[in-house]
């Protein structure tokens, strides 16, 4: 997090973590295609020839509060999924805020979705940050897809923990909203506690959060967005297991 007084500008950046190919950069895609042209930076890929993510995607995101003295700058990163990739994972979640891993719902990408959470924790752990400190969020995409882990497993998954899950058709746009308007909350509200950022700027984070929502097009209060999450304990229990 930068928190810049003089502009009155807080910069976060969110990196969202998952398996190869489950669906992170087409929920950076979808975030891009609903922000207005007032909010949206450009979004920067580099992928391989077989249209997988290299290094990363960054989009930057500008919110205004809703009396526009405050400015809420969000970078938002993907890391490549694949297990050659490990160094460059570990370097994209240094300085991380929050991170979002998106899980493949299908039943034979359990152990790819279990090894991507346990990867997350190491990196974490190797930047110097336990994972039960990371505000995070837990979706499940591809849930259009057949042999997929059902809604009771996950509720039943959902509940052994304390991060939100949400699931999720990011192809379509389904979820992807959910997911990231719970993560920005969760970690606005870990950055509020660490550095009285309402205080400091005489702000109110709810409505910080609610203004990105309505600028990518929401109309639902944000509260009820996070209502649709699956689980999810009070800050500060223990953290349940691998996806």
């Amino acid at each position: 997090m930068q928190l810049d007084f003089a502009s009155r500008e807080i910069s976060i950046k969110l990196v969202y973590y998952g398996p190869a190919l489950s669906g992170k950069t087409t929920n950076l895609v979808a975030l891009h295609g609903r922000a207005g042209a007032d909010a949206r930076g450009r979004l920067m890929t580099l992928e391989t020839q077989d249209d997988r993510t290299l290094f990363f995607d960054l989009l930057p995101l500008t919110f205004r509060s809703k009396d526009g003295d405050v400015s809420l700058r969000i970078k938002l990163f993907t890391v490549p999924g694949q297990p050659i990739h490990a160094a460059t994972r570990r370097l994209v979640l240094q300085g991380a805020d929050g991170v979002a891993l998106i899980a493949d719902s299908r039943v034979s990408e359990t152990q790819r979705n279990a090894d991507a959470f346990l990867d997350l924790r190491q990196n974490l752990r190797d930047n110097g940050i336990e994972i039960s400190k990371m505000p995070l969020v837990i979706q499940f995409n591809k849930r259009d897809l057949p042999d997929i882990r059902s809604d009771e497993e996950l509720a039943r998954l959902a509940a052994r923990g304390k991060e939100p899950v949400f699931r999720a058709v990011a192809t379509r746009g389904i979820g992807v909203v959910e997911t990231f308007v719970c993560l920005l909350w969760l970690t606005w509200r870990s950055l509020d506690q660490a550095h009285q950022l309402s205080r400091k700027l005489s702000i109110d984070g709810d409505d910080l959060v609610s203004t990105a929502a309505q600028q990518l097009g929401v109309t639902t209060p944000f509260r009820e967005l996070i209502a649709a999450r699956m689980g999810g304990r009070a800050a500060g229990a223990a953290p349940g297991g691998a996806p």
